[in-house]
């Protein structure tokens, strides 16, 4: 035990391993255990129809709407999450709590509902439904309600990984910044966004991680048509409601190998930003926020001097 931990985080060595113990058994039970059944159950029957399952053309078509979408909605995201995280840190203005109220929203209100609203306006019988008739639109169950859908639940993971790192940040750089001529777009280039890219790497992490798995909204608004508006988490639900369990497996384990990855580059971005607090010289238990807004390894911190070149 370290000389500077605190007395009352001295707890005897049987206490630590037991909670170690019971905190492994359940990720051993309820996460590692699943996740190795998918992989089993997959490979089951061989690996001639494991590939049979992921080149079935409806298979091919999920793969690449999921794609598609992701390709959409995480860049939606980052733009929607910079403009609300600069806005809410760097401005006073009427509403700004509402504003991150709204943010938060798709955390609180369940998917199935935010697909319903959707149906609700651009559906046939909706609000902007006999215009979209009219004028040959059609957004739900097509790929335009899909994006829609996604973009949704997932909009507050880069904005809210964004707003508490600049608000730990401050605004003096970019004030001093300001001082010295230098452009809004020059501030946000050379001040902003190397303080918060570490964030908003982690933000695009988990965003693209959960606009490829989202089921709810996008089953409700995207009509499961196959070939068309399935994407890879609704492909997996018809296959195993069709009994086809080895090929429903076999599309699930991309998804499992998605989750692995994601853990990996969240893991590697967490280290760095580790990292880079530590040499830093900041606290251990903050890692996050203060150390990514921490110049990087060799770079000097910023000097508003250099804007003005």
């Amino acid at each position: 035990m370290s000389a500077s931990r605190p007395d009352h985080l001295t707890e005897p060595v049987a206490v630590r391993v037991l909670l170690l113990g019971i905190a492994f058994a359940f990720l051993a039970l309820f996460l590692v255990l699943p996740l190795v059944a998918v992989f089993v159950e997959a490979f089951k029957k061989g690996w001639v129809l494991y590939l049979e399952a992921l080149v079935e053309p409806d298979a091919w078509s999920a793969i690449k709407l999921t794609l598609l979408v992701a390709l959409i909605a995480v860049p939606l995201n980052v733009l929607l999450g910079i403009s609300a995280a600069w806005s809410i840190t760097k401005f006073q203005f009427r509403g700004k709590q509402a504003l991150i109220t709204l943010i938060d929203l798709p955390f609180s209100v369940s998917p199935v509902v935010a697909g319903l609203v959707y149906v609700l306006l651009f559906g046939s019988r909706g609000w902007f439904g006999e215009w979209l008739q009219a004028h040959d639109l059609k957004i739900v169950y097509a790929v335009p309600g899909v994006v829609l859908a996604t973009t949704f639940v997932t909009f507050p993971f880069v904005a809210r990984e964004l707003i508490p790192l600049m608000q730990a940040q401050g605004s003096e750089e970019e004030q001093a910044a300001l001082t010295l001529g230098a452009s809004g777009w020059q501030i946000f280039r050379r001040v902003t966004l190397p303080n918060i890219k570490w964030g908003l790497l982690y933000g695009v992490i988990l965003c693209n991680a959960r606009a490829m798995g989202e089921f709810g909204a996008v089953s409700v608004v995207s009509g499961r048509i196959r070939g068309e508006t399935n994407t890879i988490p609704l492909h997996v639900e018809i296959l195993y409601n069709e009994y086809a369990y080895q090929a429903s497996f076999a599309v699930a384990s991309m998804l499992a190998v998605l989750a692995l990855v994601t853990l990996v580059l969240k893991s590697l971005v967490e280290w760095r930003s580790s990292r880079q607090g530590a040499e830093a010289g900041l606290p251990a238990e903050y890692p996050g926020p203060a150390a990514s807004a921490a110049p990087g390894p060799g770079q000097p911190p910023v000097r508003p001097q250099t804007l003005a070149a």
